[in-house]
């Protein structure tokens, strides 16, 4: 029995020196590692003299609002290189770096990065169009971005740059001003000596710059310009009524709406309303005038499926209206053509102090107008009756000078 007690107490004592000899064990001699001589050492000694010289740079994702530094965890093989190698060896150790959660990190970068496109911008006014430019956005490529992140982690680069590409907005300044091309233009001259009705001219044309018809709206004269009176800006000069021109206040503003319908025919706008004056005009052929009053009215119509813009001004003895939008490839001609002219009765003889003319005769006429629409080459597509207008002829009046002994009848001038 001591021979069994003795026999076991040795093997204890034994596996005991063994245990403590490995918490123990060193490197062995001559062991180099990453250049550090680590033989004989303990391996948690070899362990941090050749941590502290392994190459541990910080790794940085470039990005356009700033680098991100990621968290990386560092491994490597050294315990197993430690516990391996011979005497008088050299070893190498490498360094493995991994990402803590690589998608969630990528996904906030890319987030900190979008830059969302500008729209250009447009405003109208009755002075014209201005334009905001556009400008790009970013957008950041995930999928380039994380295969970019990890390709340079595994080939132990220390960067990488975050994958964006070019947002581009849905509204350009080009697409703006395309959208915005002048459609027509129109003008007719006036005498600017006659300043109450230049006054009324201009102002009617200053309300209607910068009107805005969006499509299938009618405009309307009377609404836009509002009611000739005194109270609202407009001046007395001379106006038609009846066949006789006679002091009246807002007179001048028919030529105004008149200009007006001129643009609009030329812009393939929907005439809808427009009515003659009783006696024709010299600034627009025959049936291509526009009379508005309190109870008549000039209207018309877009068309198309974009906007339309008005613009107007006045100058030296011009009216122009101007006429934008979206051209549709089509040109818009009025043709107007006299049907008959209507002569005036024999002028109206009176006696006075002097021989003059009283009142002009004019001829009376009939008359029509057609809307003809032509292909951008030329090619007449339609020809459409706008309006057929009869006007008055007006009687002349003339005076003559009384004498004694002979009748005003018998020297009255031949009509």
């Amino acid at each position: 029995m001591k021979k069994i007690l003795c026999c076991v107490s040795a093997l204890l004592l034994a596996g005991s020196v063994f245990f403590l000899g490995g918490w123990a064990a060193r490197v062995r001699k001559g062991v180099v590692v990453n250049g550090v001589p680590v033989g004989g050492m303990t391996y948690s000694e070899a362990a941090l003299a050749v941590r502290a010289q392994l190459e541990r740079t910080p790794f940085v994702l470039h990005a356009p609002m700033g680098d991100e530094v990621p968290d990386i965890v560092y491994a490597d093989d050294l315990d197993g290189i430690l516990r391996r190698a011979r005497k008088g060896e050299e070893h190498a150790a490498t360094v493995r770096r991994e990402l803590v959660d690589a998608e969630r990190f990528l996904a906030d970068v890319c987030e900190k990065n979008i830059l969302l496109p500008q729209d250009a911008a447009m405003s109208f006014t009755r002075k014209g169009f201005t334009y905001t430019p556009e400008r790009p956005g970013r957008m950041c490529d995930y999928a380039a971005s994380l295969a970019a992140l990890f390709g340079a982690l595994g080939q132990g680069g220390s960067e990488a740059s975050l994958v964006t590409r070019t947002w581009q907005p849905a509204v350009t300044v080009k697409m703006l001003r395309q959208r915005t091309q002048k459609l027509s233009s129109f003008s007719t001259k006036f005498d600017g000596s006659r300043t109450a009705r230049v006054h009324n001219i201009s102002l009617a044309c200053e309300r209607v710059a910068g009107s805005v018809l969006e499509p299938g709206e009618t405009f309307s004269f009377n609404e836009v310009v509002g009611l000739r009176t005194r109270e609202n800006g407009f001046l007395d000069a001379p106006v038609i009524v009846a066949g006789e021109f006679v002091e009246g206040t807002g007179g001048g503003v028919c030529q105004a709406s008149t200009t007006l319908m001129g643009a609009a025919l030329r812009a393939g706008l929907e005439i809808v309303e427009s009515r003659p004056h009783s006696l024709s005009v010299g600034y627009v052929p025959p049936s291509q005038d526009a009379m508005v009053s309190r109870y008549s009215d000039l209207k018309f119509t877009n068309p198309y499926e974009f906007p339309v813009y008005l613009l107007g001004s006045t100058g030296e003895g011009y009216v122009r209206f101007e006429v934008y939008g979206m051209p549709d490839g089509n040109i818009y001609r009025p043709e107007s053509r006299v049907l008959e002219y209507i002569s005036p009765p024999p002028a109206e003889v009176v006696e006075g102090e002097e021989d003059k003319t009283l009142r002009a005769e004019k001829q009376g006429m009939r008359s029509e107008c057609y809307l003809l629409v032509y292909s951008a080459d030329g090619a007449l597509l339609t020809r459409k009756l706008l309006r057929r207008d009869s006007y008055a002829c007006v009687q002349g009046r003339v005076q003559v000078r009384r004498e004694e002994g002979s009748s005003a009848a018998e020297e009255a001038p031949q009509p």
